[in-house]
């Protein structure tokens, strides 16, 4: 990474750049080479992101290894998952990555639940449920965050591709995430289950979550008996 460049090629007194990184890791790579050692994975990752960015995409063009991607030293939980979303995401949306380390100061778990939706989110893990969920307005007149919380938290236990929504008005909820599998419109202590826009009913408050996933459930049991 930047912390780790030759020190005949970057002495730190001056601007680091991508260029100097791929120098710096061409040099690196040439050694084992000569030695007949191939079996490499090669990693530039940097604090800035359009300086990873720069260096893995001249990596890509330069070297035929396996690339280790991630911005390092990103930082306590909010400001890593944001860097590190800003700057991977363009590098997996270009195909470039093998393997993938989100940084974050705090729990690995946490690293290892945002590489997986960073990965989802750019079309490469589909095996994976989708949560949408709206901002809240005016209209809300439900517990929005703590339902989306809870169906994130029950949705973990799924591997299997679905689109879920918690969407907090009756108004347009339904309407707005049309494309979604199955969701949840909230009104005043109660909601309503819809699938794919078309609502199919209403329910108590206290029993949205169990309702909403009774029908993925059955979504589930039908892909099931369509693929047999």
């Amino acid at each position: 990474n930047s912390g780790s460049m030759d020190k005949e090629i970057y002495n730190y007194d001056t601007k680091l750049s991508a260029e100097l990184m791929i120098k710096s890791l061409e040099k690196y790579v040439k050694m084992f080479e000569k030695y007949e050692f191939y079996n490499l994975v090669l990693s530039l990752k940097s604090t800035d992101i359009i300086e990873t960015i720069d260096a893995y995409t001249l990596a890509s063009e330069k070297f035929n290894y396996p690339l280790h991607i991630g911005i390092t030293e990103a930082g306590i939980k909010d400001d890593a998952l944001i860097k590190s979303a800003a700057g991977l995401a363009p590098l997996l949306l270009k195909g470039i990555g093998n393997t993938i380390r989100i940084s974050i100061t705090g729990d690995p778990k946490d690293e290892i639940i945002a590489a997986k939706k960073l990965l989802k989110y750019c079309g490469l893990n589909i095996n994976t449920p989708t949560l949408i969920s709206c901002p809240t307005c005016g209209r809300t007149q439900i517990n929005l965050e703590k339902l989306a919380l809870e169906v994130e938290r029950r949705l973990a236990e799924i591997t299997e591709p679905i689109t879920v929504a918690v969407m907090g008005c009756v108004v347009n909820g339904p309407g707005e995430a049309r494309e979604a599998d199955v969701g949840i419109a909230g009104g005043i202590n109660e909601g309503l289950i819809f699938r794919k826009g078309e609502v199919l009913k209403k329910v108590a408050e206290a029993d949205i979550i169990d309702e909403l996933f009774a029908e993925i459930d059955k979504i589930l049991l039908e892909r099931k008996v369509s693929h047999k």
